[in-house]
């Protein structure tokens, strides 16, 4: 019963954080949940930045909100009742089930969970809020990533509303934004395809990619972390917006489009970047193949750009302080060493990402790359424009090391070799079916079955962090050679009909779902805390919020998400490397504090409580027999300096 108490509860508050968005979208004559996202958060945004601005706490934030959606109220009714898309209550309800069974394989927070789960309960817990408050280090800086925490304060202001922890909150609200991912996938591709059958069977497919294939939940267990959500949940909703501006081109819609835009990059900035480049191919290839759409396409793309262009002119300092962006020798190669894996290196200046890449996510991905040329045979249709736009623009940029090298030097190679998966592998792999049913006929469902069967036992996918066994390259070739001759083709202005392939896409993915659904675990890659309950409570409890605290790397990174604490130390690939930050000086700073119990490391940091963990170094207690002991257990003694 707590858990379903905990569900509801979560669910009620998403809903009312949400709300002012849905009425703002209402009051403007715009429907569907990813309006409601690009309003919701860009009134989070605002009540947020008018929270710093006059350093008040997250109730504040939370009245700001209420007022905006009390103002939005009375137009949104005079609306009246707007009819929901065409399908969106029946894939509503299918995330909604996934949602539900997806509460049983959460899990632990892991990862860069613990970076996030910190800021939110900063933002939860502290007072006087500022943009350098919600930071890991008293000393640090601001990360280029999440320089403004807009995610970090809904995922607060769900915690408040809700009246939970922000570690359940981490942990068990994509149970509550599952079916909304649906939903969002949904109206994505029904504005590109104009239809609810294909756009259903894309869903389906980036659904099997993103939760099923991976095993565990795949990236659903996570999409409470900022990463994981804007790519998931805003970057179609953008694409969504985008899409819905080109075919009815309104002020409003606009205006919705460049909110979405924005409120993407102020969640994840390099994934505005990631949205535009295959938006563009899509225009270019548009009218290249029919004339068409230009105008209207130029102006929805300088909508998504002109207000992110803002923010970034504000991030640019932050940016400049970041060793990975125009990264000098040492760093190049510490970085290119770090993903070998995931790129083809010819020198330190010539590089780009493998060809194995592209299809490691699995059957699903490496079929959507195979059927993606056959989008040259519907060059009328906007899916077939995009798919090929896209896919031009992507392997173009991840697969020259011309373009891909200075596109590293610009938004870090931690994020340009995200961008191979920013191909629409759900709209390829639709349309693509849709063209070969047309040829096929009854022949492409038993096809489809043994091609997914066959491709889900050959390629089941490579998860990991490291690439160790991607898909196959001459996949990859083949969609890249593909591409050019279907952006050729298309160009000869001849159309094939289409034939819905809804049940051809259901038997392809069924293998990948009966993998999910055979792994549907908590992942072993997120163990459980190693911090005691004992230490937690005392943290939370005996320590004041804001202090700041010394201890192990690792254990450091937890105790920041267990308690509103400042750290001083923790493992350098969960911290932004930036000047203020220094992160492997830091770690090299405690490794002299553990070998001589020195507290010059500590004391420079201003830290008031020092955590050993006995276990790792059971000499250090010694060393700190001075210091008084606040608490103790069997692994962890926790100093006041």
């Amino acid at each position: 019963m707590s858990g379903i108490w905990l569900y509801l509860r979560l669910a009620g508050a998403t809903a009312v954080v949400l709300a002012p968005g849905w009425l703002i979208a209402r009051a403007l004559g715009v429907r569907g949940v990813a309006a409601t996202f690009a309003w919701g958060l860009s009134a989070i945004a605002g009540a947020l930045a008018l929270t710093f601005l006059v350093s008040g706490g997250l109730g504040l934030t939370l009245a700001l909100l209420v007022a905006v959606g009390l103002f939005a109220a009375p137009r949104a009714i005079l609306r009246g009742w707007q009819q929901p898309l065409h399908g969106s209550g029946a894939v509503g309800a299918a995330g909604l089930l996934l949602g539900l069974l997806l509460w049983r394989v959460a899990g632990e927070v892991g990862g860069d969970g613990f970076f996030h789960l910190a800021r939110t309960r900063k933002l939860l817990s502290l007072g006087d809020l500022s943009l350098q408050r919600v930071v890991e280090f008293p000393d640090g800086g601001l990360h280029p990533g999440y320089a403004f925490p807009l995610w970090h304060g809904f995922l607060a202001l769900v915690a408040k509303v809700a009246g939970a922890d922000p570690e359940e909150v981490v942990v068990h609200l994509p149970s509550v934004l599952v079916p909304l991912l649906a939903v969002v996938a949904f109206e994505a591709a029904r504005a590109i395809f104009g239809r609810t059958a294909p756009a259903a069977a894309a869903t389906a497919a980036t659904l099997a990619i993103v939760g099923m294939a991976p095993g565990h939940g795949g990236a659903l267990t996570a999409l409470a972390l900022p990463a994981t959500a804007s790519r998931q949940l805003l970057v179609p909703a953008v694409v969504a917006l985008a899409f819905g501006a080109i075919r009815r081109p309104t002020r409003v819609t606009f205006a919705t489009a460049a909110a979405g835009s924005l409120v993407l990059a102020l969640v994840h900035p390099t994934y505005a970047i990631f949205v535009w480049l295959p938006f563009a191919g899509f225009v270019l290839v548009r009218y290249g193949w029919t004339r068409l759409e230009m105008r209207t396409g130029a102006k929805v793309l300088g909508a998504l750009i002109l207000p992110v262009a803002v923010f970034f002119a504000w991030l640019l300092p932050v940016i400049a302080d970041t060793v990975s962006v125009s990264p000098g020798a040492e760093e190049r190669m510490r970085a290119l060493k770090h993903y070998a894996g995931q790129l083809d290196v010819r020198s330190p200046d010539s590089f780009s990402m493998s060809p194995d890449v592209f299809g490691r996510t699995g059957a699903v991905a490496i079929a959507a790359l195979l059927l993606l040329p056959l989008a040259g045979f519907a060059p009328r249709r906007k899916w077939a424009a995009f798919v090929v736009g896209a896919a031009l623009a992507v392997f173009a940029i991840t697969l020259i090391p011309l373009l891909f090298v200075p596109f590293s030097d610009v938004v870090s190679l931690s994020q340009s070799r995200r961008f191979a998966g920013f191909l629409p592998f759900g709209i390829a792999l639709a349309g693509g079916l849709g063209i070969a049913a047309a040829r096929l006929g009854r022949a492409t469902l038993p096809l489809a079955l043994a091609a997914g069967v066959l491709l889900q036992v050959i390629y089941p996918g490579d998860f990991g962090y490291a690439l160790h066994h991607g898909g196959p390259a001459f996949v990859t070739w083949l969609a890249v050679v593909g591409t050019l001759a279907a952006a050729g083709y298309g160009c000869l202005g001849r159309s094939r009909p289409e034939v819905s392939a809804g049940l051809a896409v259901a038997l392809l993915i069924l293998p990948t779902f009966v993998y999910g659904f055979a792994h549907w675990t908590p992942s072993p890659a997120r163990p459980e805390s190693a911090l005691s309950a004992g230490l937690i409570e005392t943290l939370r409890n005996d320590v004041p919020a804001g202090a700041i605290v010394y201890g192990t790397p690792e254990a450091s990174y937890r105790m920041a998400g267990s308690a509103p604490i400042y750290i001083c130390v923790a493992p350098p690939g969960h911290v932004a490397d930036t000047v203020k930050n220094y992160p492997r000086e830091r770690a090299k700073q405690f490794k002299v504090f553990a070998r001589t119990g020195e507290l010059t490391a500590p004391q420079s940091c201003g830290a008031q409580w020092i955590v050993v963990d006995k276990r790792r170094f059971p000499k250090l207690p010694s060393l700190l027999s001075d210091l008084a002991v606040v608490y103790e257990d069997e692994r962890w003694v926790l100093y006041r300096l």
